[in-house]
C-alpha cells in the first residue's frame, strides 16, 4: 500500500498498476477482480476499514466487494444507477455488446457475488475528506471522488493513464467495449478537467501528480 497524500493509498492489484483500488481515510474505494480479495485484505490489515464504496460495477471493480464487505462487516455504498448491478452481481448489463467474448470473460471469471448497498451515493456527498463528483458514461452510475484542499481527484475509469493492451502509460479515454455512452464520457472528462486536479489516481494506469498532461489531453480531445 503506497501513500499518494496525506490519508490516500494507492493499492495496485495487478501488474504495472493495470488494476488499482485505494484507501482514502478510513473507506475503500473499488476492489479489483474476484481474486484481489487477499492482496486487499492484506495490504489493509493494520489500516481500520469503515466503508466501502464503488466507483462504479463492473468486474475488475466490483470483484472482491462482497467477500471484503462480508469479512471486515462493513457497507458498501454506491450511486443510485450502480446498486442493481452491485447487488446482482451481473455486471455486464450497460456494456455495448455483453455478448463479446471478453465481456463473457470478465461476468463468469472476474465478477463477484453480489452485495447489499446500503448508502446511495449522489453529487455533492461526502465521503472521507472527499465529495462525490457524478462522472457517468463509462457506465451509467459512474462517479469520481474528489479532495478540494490538495486537489486529489480519484476517477475509477472515467478517464485511464494506460493503454489496456499494450500497457504503455497515457491518458485515454476508457475502452469502447466497456464504455456505456462515449459521449458522456467526454462531458465528464471535461468536468473532471474544471476541477484543475493535481494529483489523479486512476482505476488503470499509474497515479499521475499532473503538469500539463490532462490539459494536452483535453485540447487533442476538442
Amino acid at each position: 500500500m503506497k501513500e499518494i497524500a496525506k490519508n490516500v493509498f494507492q493499492i495496485p492489484l495487478m501488474p504495472r498498476n493495470s488494476i488499482n483500488c485505494y484507501v482514502i481515510d478510513d473507506i475503500l474505494i473499488d476492489s479489483g477482480i474476484r481474486n484481489s480479495s487477499k492482496k486487499i485484505l492484506k495490504s489493509i490489515h493494520n489500516h481500520e476499514i469503515t466503508a466501502h464504496v464503488l466507483t462504479h460495477a463492473h468486474a475488475d471493480h466490483q470483484g472482491s466487494s462482497s467477500i471484503i464487505c462480508n469479512h471486515l462487516n462493513i457497507p458498501l455504498w454506491t450511486s443510485e444507477f450502480e446498486k442493481e448491478n452491485a447487488e446482482s452481481g451481473h455486471v455486464i448489463n450497460e456494456y455495448p455488446n455483453k455478448h463479446h467474448l471478453i465481456a463473457r470473460f470478465q461476468q463468469q471469471f472476474w465478477a463477484g457475488k453480489g452485495h447489499k448497498v446500503s448508502r446511495i451515493l449522489k453529487e455533492g456527498d461526502n465521503v472521507g475528506s472527499f465529495t462525490v463528483i457524478e462522472t457517468p458514461g463509462h457506465s451509467n452510475g459512474h462517479v469520481s471522488f474528489f479532495r478540494e484542499r490538495d486537489k486529489v481527484l480519484i476517477v475509477g475509469d472515467a478517464l485511464v493513464n494506460m493503454n489496456l493492451i499494450t500497457t504503455v502509460v497515457g491518458l485515454n479515454q476508457p475502452p469502447n467495449l466497456f464504455t456505456t455512452d462515449k459521449e458522456k464520457n467526454s462531458v465528464s472528462i471535461k468536468k473532471i478537467y474544471a476541477l484543475k486536479p493535481k494529483i489523479i489516481c486512476f482505476g488503470h494506469g499509474p497515479v499521475l501528480y499532473d503538469n500539463g498532461e490532462l490539459e494536452q489531453f483535453i485540447e487533442k480531445m476538442g
